[in-house]
This record gives structure tokens, sequence and C-alpha cells, in this order.
């Protein structure tokens, strides 16, 4: 199964006022957290679920399926 993200994580929660600094202090992610974003890894439901939160959007406004060939 080949998931992606549709956006640059990392840069919407920016411009929600979430900047990676703040994601570490405010202890909203870990930093392996943030690095999984930075290199585009996927992240687990937990924390699929807290960006949702800070988007107020939903899973698949941030996900899409690729099908393997």
């Amino acid at each position: 199964m080949a998931l992606r993200y549709k956006i640059d994580m990392l840069q919407s929660l920016k411009d929600a006022g979430y900047s990676t600094y703040r994601l570490r202090v405010e202890n909203i992610f870990w930093e392996a957290t943030v690095a999984q974003l930075r290199n585009g890894e996927l992240v687990s439901w937990d924390n699929l679920g807290i960006i949702c939160e800070l988007l107020n959007c939903q899973p698949g406004d941030l996900l899409e399926y690729i099908p393997e060939l």
C-alpha cells in the first residue's frame, strides 16, 4: 500500500502557527516525529490525529493513496 502526503506537512503547520520549535517545546511532537514529517515519512495514526486537530482538517485532506503497479 502506498500512501503519501498531499501537502507539505511542516509548512502547513507553520502557516497555522506551529513552528518546529513550538511543536517540540510545547511537547506536541517529539523530535523523531518532526524528523519523520521533514522527510515525508508517514507518522502514527495518533500523530496524524493531532495534525488534523491542529489544522482543523480530515485525514483525507492530508493523505492520498497511490496504487502500486
